[in-house]
């Protein structure tokens, strides 16, 4: 009993190891400053903070989403970097264009 109650726990173990996705989780979080930062600056303003705030929270629900069957796969942590890399070109573009701030 102790033998299967081990191979369970190793294999959920290793099962949450296969859908972590701590590089995803570092750029969101990255991200998510600089747009606060933004905020700050006064670089962004409120319209265009909410809709890349927007944009993070559909990255997000797309992570839950790879990670609910527990394996994260090389081609879905593709379509992540993909989604991360448009949202920190959003990020950057929206920070330096030229309009009035509110």
């Amino acid at each position: 009993m102790k033998k299967l109650m081990f191979v369970l726990a190793l294999v959920l173990v290793s099962t949450v190891a296969v859908a972590d996705t701590p590089v995803v989780d570092a750029r969101q979080e990255n991200q998510d400053e600089r747009i606060d930062q933004g905020v700050a600056s006064g670089e962004l303003t409120k319209r265009e903070e909410n809709r890349l705030d927007a944009q993070q929270e559909r990255i997000d629900n797309k992570e839950e989403r790879f990670k609910s069957d527990g394996v994260v796969t090389k081609s879905e942590r593709a379509r992540l970097k993909r989604s991360e890399n448009r949202a920190s070109h959003n990020i950057a573009k929206q920070k330096h264009d030229r309009q009035d701030h509110d």
